[in-house]
């Protein structure tokens, strides 16, 4: 078959079977109508896939032409995002930067760059957030605080995973709100706003009501929301712990150094405590030297144990502060949820009754609140009322007891003793009321009254007999003690040499070289200073090397058992022998039995004091003791000569 015939055949199957079927019969023997018709078929079949292909194909086509076209808007619109990206970026009013969980800079803004002053190798994709703050610390576009300190923040600011804004003042003078998010990868997004100065003076505003000036801590109101939202979280099971703390002596380094290093003992002891804080706890002033801090979702009272103890222990650490050394300490209470209080107002009053517990029991500790407590408060309160109004009326009285010679074999003077007759409590021991007397402030003009009243008493005396007064550490504070002194001697006409003064050892720690200033001026007046209770401090013999005291007083602790333990007996004996080389009298305080005077009066003591001779006693009683103690007198403990 030509060419021409096979195209014939492909345009006109039917026409070629029927010429082939009719061709077949004139020749008859092979059934062509048969071939024809699988030929038809055969060629119907190739036709219908040839078709179906063409379909499949212009699919494929369409639909690769319809993805073609949305990758490219895809792409365009990706290009045009990240034009908007890149146009809002550098076109807003704060800086921008956002670092990865290695903190490293992914991507920042030129604000951000020009707040802080820095160039634009400083902050390339891939710089450390370390690198760029020490480019800062370069441009004094940095924090007050050093570049170590900045770091130790910001880490413990960055594990916390909280966000905050956050208002700093740089060493340059501007102010920087900053508004920090964490991400899920350990990294975080934070725009920088330099604030103009209109809103420097709103934000500040708005952040002076919420925080304390002096140390930039929360204050009540922030300290009273911060108690509610841990209220709502404890309602779900979280338990968590209020601390009141105080710190122990701080109006000592405030009277004697000045309030601008009182103040900066306040930031330091502030940022002391920070540092073994976490960033979900909130550490408030509530006062002067008075903190507050609320320790949230923690294992308690475990938790607020350990963090009690570490404060005690780092706060009583000497602080250095431009190149003077203050002592000071740290007294704690504790109330727990939900047991110690359900509202605000409870768990800090039950803090604060925890805290006035760790005072009396000597400060430098800390205490749990316990049910007893509110009694004990109940009563201590009702004791302040009582003594403010025996203050008021100087309704108080002094007893006296002979200090008695050993070498003159007669009295040598007597120690004003202060007493309290309440009328509805009796006779209330001074071991209850003076501390408390110290603690609200009340022991300075009772101390001036009974420094007036045995001076004038004690010139009423015979010649040569002189009389001791007992003067608390709270009155050397301020600087009127001296004036008070030369009043008392002046307006009852005693010689200075007859007064001596008795000072604890506790007196010379607290309140260091501002002490022996005022001690060396009352001692050039003539009066006499003695130590008392000494050997029961931690540096008794550095305070004999500080001062030449006129008389140190050894403790009754020691005499009380001088007839039975020998370690008494040889520190007795050493005390004598130093104070005798330094040219120091000594008296034994609590003199009971003859064995104990013929013992001290073997190791050479000067003066004794006890029972053995007389308790304490009325001024009117006086004439009479005198008698009664001369050594042929009828109650003399002194041995025939």
């Amino acid at each position: 078959m030509s060419e021409n015939n096979a195209s014939h055949v492909l345009a006109a199957p039917s026409l070629f079977a029927r010429q082939l079927a009719r061709a077949t019969r004139a020749q008859g023997g092979i059934d062509l109508d048969a071939l024809a018709g699988q030929v038809t078929s055969a060629y119907d079949e190739l036709e219908r896939s040839r078709r179906g292909t063409d379909d499949r194909n212009a699919l494929i086509s369409r639909e690769f032409a319809t993805l073609n076209a949305n990758l490219e808007r895809g792409v365009a619109e990706l290009e045009a995002q990240n034009i908007r990206f890149g146009l809002a970026l550098e076109n807003m009013a704060q800086g921008l930067c956002v670092f990865d969980g290695a903190q490293r800079l992914i991507v920042c803004n030129k604000q951000f760059a020009d707040i802080y002053g820095l160039k634009p190798e400083h902050v390339r994709p891939g710089t450390t957030f370390r690198e760029i703050v020490a480019h800062r610390y370069a441009a004094d576009s940095s924090p007050a605080m050093n570049q170590a300190e900045y770091l130790n923040w910001w880490e413990r600011k960055r594990v916390s995973a909280v966000a905050d804004e956050t208002l700093v003042e740089l060493r340059n003078g501007r102010v920087i709100s900053i508004r920090d998010q964490p991400m899920p990868d350990g990294g975080w997004v934070a725009t920088h706003d330099d604030i103009p100065e209109r809103r420097t003076v709103e934000k500040r505003l708005a952040y002076m009501a919420h925080h304390d000036d002096l140390t930039g801590l929360a204050n009540r109101v922030l300290l009273r929301q911060r108690l509610d939202e841990a209220l709502t979280r404890a309602r779900r099971g979280a338990a968590f712990a209020v601390l009141c703390v105080d710190l122990d002596h701080f109006k000592v380094v405030n009277d004697t150094l000045g309030h601008t290093m009182g103040d900066a003992l306040l930031r330091a002891a502030t940022v002391r405590m920070r540092q073994h804080l976490r960033d979900t706890d909130t550490l408030a002033r509530l006062g002067s030297d008075e903190f507050a801090i609320v320790q949230c979702d923690m294992d308690q009272p475990v938790d607020a144990t350990a963090l009690a103890e570490r404060l005690v222990r780092i706060l009583a650490v000497p602080f250095d502060l431009d190149g003077q050394q203050a002592v000071i300490g740290a007294s704690i209470g504790i109330a727990v949820t939900p047991g110690d209080g359900t509202d605000p107002d409870a768990l800090l009053r039950n803090a604060d009754r925890a805290l006035t517990r760790a005072k009396a029991d000597g400060r430098g500790c800390f205490r749990f609140f316990e049910s007893g407590m509110d009694t004990v408060m109940q009563a201590r309160r009702s004791l302040e009322l009582d003594l403010r109004d025996a203050a008021a009326r100087n309704a108080f009285h002094l007893h006296y007891q002979p200090l008695m010679s050993l070498r003159a074999r007669r009295v040598g003077g007597f120690e004003a003793l202060l007493r309290w007759n309440h009328p509805v409590r009796g006779n209330v021991p001074p071991a209850e009321f003076i501390p408390l007397a110290e603690e609200i402030g009340l022991i300075t003009p009772i101390g001036a009254w009974v420094l007036h009243q045995a001076c004038a008493q004690a010139a009423t005396w015979p010649e040569g007999i002189c009389v001791a007064v007992n003067i608390s550490a709270v009155q050397f504070r301020g600087g009127a003690l001296v004036e008070t002194v030369a009043s008392a001697l002046r307006q009852s006409g005693l010689p200075a040499c007859r007064l001596e003064l008795e000072i604890t050892e506790s007196v010379m720690i607290e309140n260091g070289e501002a002490t022996l200033a005022m001690l060396r001026e009352l001692r050039s007046t003539g009066v006499r200073i003695a130590m008392d209770d000494f050997g029961t401090g931690y540096s008794s013999l550095s305070s004999l090397r500080n001062f030449p005291f006129d008389k140190v007083k050894i403790d009754q602790s020691f005499v009380r058992e001088l007839t039975d333990r020998p370690d008494c007996i040889a520190i007795v004996r050493a005390v004598t022998g130093i104070c005798a080389s330094l040219g120091m009298t000594t008296t034994a305080e609590g003199v009971e039995t003859r064995e104990q005077l013929a013992m001290l009066a073997a190791e050479r003591c000067t003066d004794v004091q006890g029972y053995l001779f007389s308790r304490p006693c009325a001024a009117a009683d006086l004439p009479d003791l005198l008698r009664t103690l001369h050594p042929a007198g009828p109650a003399s403990p002194w041995p025939a000569p």
